[in-house]
This record gives C-alpha cells, structure tokens and sequence, in this order.
C-alpha cells in the first residue's frame, strides 16, 4: 500500500470515529431531553391536581361566600375531570379546563382587599399561601416544559438528527398552551 492510500484510511477512520462519537453524544441529548419533557409533565400533572385539590379545600372549608363556591368548585371539578379523560381531544380539554379554572381563580381571587376580609376565618392564610404555591408551582412547571419542549423540537429539526433517525419512533413533543397566571390577590 502506498502512503496516499493509507492516509486516506486513517483520514476515513478518524472521521467514521467523531461522526460516531457526534452521533452518540447527540442521541444521549436527545435522550436526555425526552426524559426532562416526561419529568416536567409528571410535575406538572402533580402540580395541576394539587391546585384543584386546595381549591376543593378551600370551597369545603366555608371561607368563600355559597355563589363563589359554587363556580370554583365547577371549574375544579372540570379541570379534574378533564385529567382523567380519555380521547383524541383529550390534552385540548384538559388544557381547556385548567385554563377555565386559573382564569376563575384570577376571577374570584384577584382583589387583596377581599382576600383580606376573610383573614380572620381560622386557616384562611395558610389556605391562600397554599393555593397561591400551588398556582406558582403550576406556572414555574408549564414554563419548565415548554423549555424542554422548545430545546428538543430545535435538536430534532436538525439535519444529522433526521437523518440518522436519532430520536426514533418517540412521538414528537408538544408545548403546553394553557392559562395559568396566579391570582394577585392571594399575596396577603
């Protein structure tokens, strides 16, 4: 063999190896994220249903007037059920329903001074600071998502990715649209 050819091999084979490590290091990214998106939709299920679940407390626990109740705990009971659903429309519901019930939430809890007015009822405060965590919490792990999200969608738009099909069969992950500002009112 002559010194062209033999060079031309070990040019190959240093490139065959980086492209094998830039593969590899790639999908362990890939991999990485997709595990990231699972964890922040677990949190951000556990965060969801501990909000209805102070909701619901809050409504049992007769601090809000019988009209107010009534329509928070509509909107927790939707927001509940709509979690459990099953169906092809079932993340659109369910995103649905908890935006109906963060914008009630913002509805019924946005004025400080009639939050304030029922700061006497024993364990109103630390009903407010709970729901006002979880309403937080919910916000902080929808952000978390979509960030993960939006990080995998650019590493998988990317040609090598594609090509090589790196991200194999997993479905391709989708934002969380939904409203979910916290009631300013419950800051007392």
């Amino acid at each position: 063999m002559s010194a062209t050819t033999i060079a031309v091999i070990v040019v190959l084979a240093i490139v065959s190896v980086l492209l094998a490590l830039y593969l590899s290091m790639t999908a362990g990214r890939l991999d990485r994220l997709h595990k990231r998106i699972d964890s922040a939709e677990s949190a951000l299920d556990l965060h969801l249903a501990r909000r209805c679940a102070i909701v619901i407390e809050i409504v049992s626990s007769g601090i809000v007037d019988p009209a107010t109740s009534s329509v928070l705990l509509d909107a927790a009971h939707a927001a509940r059920d709509a979690a459990g659903s099953e169906g092809a429309n079932h993340d659109v519901a369910r995103w649905l329903a908890e935006s109906s019930l963060s914008q009630t939430l913002v509805e019924v809890f946005d004025d400080p001074l009639e939050t304030e007015m029922v700061a006497d009822f024993p364990g109103a405060l630390e009903l407010w600071a709970s729901l006002d965590g979880a309403c937080r919490r919910v916000e902080l792990s929808r952000r978390f998502l979509n960030d993960g999200v939006r990080a995998c969608r650019q590493l998988r738009k990317q040609g090598m990715v594609r090509w090589f099909r790196l991200a194999g069969r997993t479905p391709w992950p989708d934002t969380v649209e939904m409203s979910d500002t916290p009631p300013s009112g419950l800051r007392v």
